[in-house]
């Protein structure tokens, strides 16, 4: 594990934090380049990205604290400005919530920017999530034996400390605790792969779209779909039904993607043309 890739002077160049900015820095030149095949002003994708970018980490930091808000109260400024403990569902919320209002404001229709962005949101998710496992925050799943086990020993959350509550894990260990050098499962990983495979399925079939919001719930359908199997080995609490915090917001994601991909919205608009045609 490499948290800390170079340090200048009293510098200090953080993995994750250098993957966050590569994948918003990739997903702006990919948004540029889609705004211009499609005819419209690329200079749109810098303020979308800027929104995004605030959203994002804002929103996952507020979430995060919500979660662990006991923890929260007893050290409220160092929980607050920490480097670590981001929750994706509260910035990819919030973000969406500032670039909404800001289409808005432009008169750009919120599905038509989703459709574009689609396959950018799932490399992005992807190439982020290198940043956890370079990291070894915590995000990583539950020991394996499998050849690709990984060791988190030198992560900013070793398994010693990231299974303390996981009882479950624990009874499995003498003296019921983790070893550091216990190998885990890459959940990150898998879930960068999950990330690329949408992203290159999505992105070749960007130019045959047939409805307004299909490419957006197609990636809300296979990314909710992704994180909802990888939550079954990974290192979260389950809160309810045996199902973790992430996973019930995947069933979410996947009702959300479901409804615009199948809503009848294009028979609804060719009936309009049609009625308007006989006139």
């Amino acid at each position: 594990m490499y948290p800390e890739l170079l340090k200048i002077g009293p510098v200090t160049i953080y993995s994750y934090g250098l993957m966050v900015g590569l994948a918003f820095l990739t997903g702006n030149l990919l948004l540029t380049s889609e705004l211009k095949r499609t005819g419209r002003d690329p200079a749109l994708s810098s303020s979308i990205t800027m929104l995004a970018l605030i959203g994002g980490i804002v929103g996952a930091k507020a979430l995060y604290l919500l979660e662990n808000w006991n923890y929260f109260i007893q050290d409220p400024i160092g929980m607050a400005f920490s480097s670590g403990g981001l929750t994706f569902f509260g910035g990819f919320v919030l973000a969406i919530v500032l670039v909404l209002v800001y289409l808005r404001k432009k008169g750009i229709a919120f599905l038509t920017m989703a459709d574009i962005t689609a396959p950018i949101l799932a490399l992005g998710y992807g190439i982020a999530r290198i940043g956890c496992q370079l990291a070894g925050d915590g995000d990583y799943g539950f020991p394996t034996t499998l050849p690709w086990g990984t060791n988190f020993a030198n992560g900013t959350v070793p398994p010693s400390q990231a299974f303390k509550n996981f009882p479950e894990i624990l009874q499995q260990f003498p003296g019921g605790i983790v070893p550091d050098s216990t190998l885990c499962h890459p959940t990150p990983v898998y879930e960068f792969i999950a990330g690329v495979l949408i992203f290159w399925f999505l992105w070749h079939r960007r130019k045959s779209l047939h409805k307004l919001g299909e490419q957006f719930g197609l990636f809300l359908v296979l990314h909710g779909l992704a994180r909802f199997m990888v939550e079954f080995i990974r290192l979260n609490p389950r809160l309810l039904f045996g199902l973790t915090e992430a996973q019930l917001v995947s069933i979410g994601f996947l009702a959300w993607g479901l409804y615009l991909i199948f809503r009848p919205r294009q028979k609804v608009l060719e009936t309009a043309k049609a009625a308007k045609h006989r006139k």
